[in-house]
């Protein structure tokens, strides 16, 4: 069996999913790390755009960047839809169990 790229990414979570205190509404920017579009600006309030900001920050956030830009409310609605690869979706239903408990909708990669 050979390793992959992705077999290798250190995917981070928050210490808990109360920490999560991000916006419920408005537009937030995020890191270049993140997403590297010219103008990385997502608008909470738009369905789509709120699904790509979480698919993005968990996936690729820091710690702090999950808990200042995720909404533990919210992420508990969008987490069955999200766009995440495998390992990473394993990484947080590892650290919180009450994410495993939610059907997954979205493909994992």
């Amino acid at each position: 069996m050979s390793l992959r790229f992705g077999d290798t990414i250190p995917y981070q979570t928050p210490e808990s999913l109360d920490a999560l205190h991000g916006p419920t509404s408005g537009t937030v920017r995020v890191s270049a790390h993140i997403c590297t579009a010219p103008e990385p600006v997502y608008d909470v309030d738009c369905p789509k755009q709120r699904w790509a900001l979480y698919s993005a920050v968990v996936r690729d956030g820091l710690a702090e960047e999950q808990a200042a830009l995720l909404d533990r409310a919210m992420l508990l609605e969008l987490w069955p839809d999200l766009n995440l690869p495998r390992r990473c979706r394993e990484t947080w239903t590892g650290r919180f169990p009450a994410l495993a408990l939610l059907p997954v909708r979205a493909l994992a990669v």
